[in-house]
């Protein structure tokens, strides 16, 4: 059975959108920079550095004030807390 007009024009605007999405997505992922890993890559490279995942709840003012003093540490979050941790442990008497 023969399409119609209209259905003929349908298939050819879904190739032709289809064939776009496909170019575009090639062309601009080559040249663009590398993009960060993806969660499961990045837990691999965190273990592989010998980092542990660890969670805590503190006061909304104090995390204002970490994220803050983050943004400028050239670490980062991570850094900056194991920094701050070490100091606090190495005046108490701690190994570090």
């Amino acid at each position: 059975m023969a399409m119609k007009k209209t259905d003929l024009e349908k298939n050819k605007a879904l190739k032709l959108s289809n064939s776009l999405n496909q170019t575009r997505s090639e062309r601009f992922g080559k040249g663009a920079a590398e993009a960060p890993p993806d969660r499961r890559e990045q837990r691999k490279l965190d273990q592989a550095k010998g980092l542990v995942p660890f969670a805590c709840k503190l006061n909304g003012e104090l995390v204002s004030i970490l994220k803050e003093r983050a943004a400028a540490h050239p670490e980062g979050m991570t850094g900056l807390l194991e920094e701050l941790l070490r100091r606090g442990l190495a005046a108490n008497g701690g190994d570090f």
